[in-house]
């Protein structure tokens, strides 16, 4: 081989080598999608993950550093299927073609996810999402209606919240299924139950949980119904990173079911805050009505005395009395009217404070308390009495009390003699007193006739 053919060669070191194929890999293979099993996933002190996706006849080398892996919301184990997103690259040292992992999910919800995001793109062409049609909840309701389990912590975090901020709202539990094949037409039933009742808006609500947790929300015909409602309706479906169609169908979304309540219903505090800023107002605005009205007056009353008409002075003197009179007659009566509304919101949340039942349960629990303990003492008093006249009775039906009065009893084996025709002489006999007893023999037998 000459010279100039070996200088035309191009030699490469493995690392070398290495290094152009991972950039040929990284720059020429857009990110992938691939169906597979996990193997070979260990437990190490590394954050990051360290497995192989494998099917029938291949497998293939993966890494998931940390600050992807910690986005999941389910963990990997071996033996899962698996549908990842990754870019393909090559592990330099060692030559070891790998998967980069960009992001995992369970077979079953990929497939999941594609069927909700055909229904979503649907219904928004259809305007079901529109801002368009979003209406805005009522400021101060009356009547609410909470969509939601009975068991579930949704419900405790509403009420909660509500009873603080605003306790003047009167609030309806509907109870239905959050989550299951049953729990869309649960939910649904629920729905037309509020729309045709006497509410003023609904709350549709649930804590956290897994996709298929949720799923139930995304459900077509619960989605139509909450776009359809007659209600505004306010939806607060798991946690702030769940977003559902209902979520998107609904009037206005919540991250939780507590950022919910906070929504709905203004806060008492505010509100007699507001008030008092608006009887501050009304207060100043009167003043200065009354203080220009007077400066008026004033004005007009210098002039007329500037010309000495002594009636027309007068009659502006009247006037001005008058007016005086009526301003601070209307301000009493705006003062008074302002004080019996803080009087009437007062006794309205006072009416709402649990305090008064809880000392009248207080009450009745101790008056039962005591009629218990009196009826306990009698009963124990009685049988008392009754068991020592049973005593009585007894004792005096006892054979002991009968020896006690100097009689004896005649004993022969385990049997006591009660008849002397039964006896012959010599036989073995125990005669038992109230203080001991002796053993005898027969010496002979006399029979009494009758």
């Amino acid at each position: 081989m000459s010279e100039s053919e070996l200088n035309q060669r191009q030699v490469f070191s493995p690392s070398s080598l290495n290094a152009l194929l991972k950039g040929m890999f990284e720059q020429t293979m857009p990110m992938l999608w691939i169906e597979g099993e996990i193997s070979n996933l260990r437990a190490t002190s590394s954050p990051h993950w360290y497995f192989s996706v494998k099917d029938a006849t291949a497998e293939l080398r993966c890494v998931m550093f940390r600050h992807r892996n910690q986005l999941l919301r389910f963990k990997p184990v071996n033996g899962d299927q698996v549908l990842i997103r990754g870019k393909v690259t090559l592990y330099e040292a060692r030559g070891d073609l790998q998967l980069l992992i960009e992001h995992m999910e369970p077979q079953g919800i990929g497939a999941l996810m594609r069927k909700l995001e055909v229904m979503k793109q649907k219904l928004a062409l259809e305007g079901l999402f529109d801002a368009s049609r979003k209406r805005p909840l009522p400021r101060f309701p009356k009547r609410l209606a909470v969509i939601t389990s009975a068991q579930g912590a949704a419900w405790h975090d509403v009420r909660t919240v509500l009873a603080r901020r605003y306790p003047l709202l009167e609030v309806d539990l509907l109870p239905s299924l959050v989550q299951g094949a049953e729990a869309p037409a649960s939910v649904l039933r629920a729905l037309r139950y509020a729309n045709a009742g006497d509410y003023d808006l609904v709350l549709i609500t649930r804590g956290g949980g897994s996709i298929e947790d949720l799923f139930a929300f995304n459900d077509e015909g619960l989605v139509r119904a909450i776009a359809a409602s007659r209600l505004p309706v306010l939806a607060a479906i798991g946690h702030e990173i769940d977003l559902t169609l209902a979520e998107l169908a609904a009037d206005l979304r919540a991250a939780t079911p507590s950022a919910a309540a906070e929504l709905l219903a203004p806060d008492c505090q505010d509100l007699t805050q507001r008030l008092d800023e608006l009887a501050q107002r009304m207060s100043e605005s009167l003043q200065r009505q009354v203080r220009q009205q007077h400066l008026q007056l004033q004005v007009a009353l210098t002039a007329l005395r500037a010309q000495h008409p002594e009636r027309l002075l007068h009659q502006w003197q009247q006037r001005l009395q008058a007016l005086t009179e009526a301003m601070q007659a209307s301000m009493a009566a705006a003062q008074s009217a302002r004080g019996r509304n803080v009087d009437r919101l007062g006794q309205r949340l006072q009416a709402a404070s649990p305090e008064p039942r809880v000392q009248r349960y207080s009450a009745t629990l101790q008056r039962l308390h005591d009629s218990l303990q009196t009826q306990m003492e009698g009963v124990v008093g009685a049988n008392q009495h009754r068991l020592g006249m049973l005593g009585a009775k007894l004792h005096a039906l006892s054979p002991l009390a009968t020896l006690d009065r100097g009689y004896a009893l005649t004993w022969q084996g385990a049997a006591i003699v009660t008849d002397p025709t039964t006896l012959q002489p010599g036989d073995a006999l125990r005669v038992q007193w109230a203080r001991g007893d002796a053993q005898v023999a027969v010496q002979s037998v006399d029979i009494k006739s009758s």
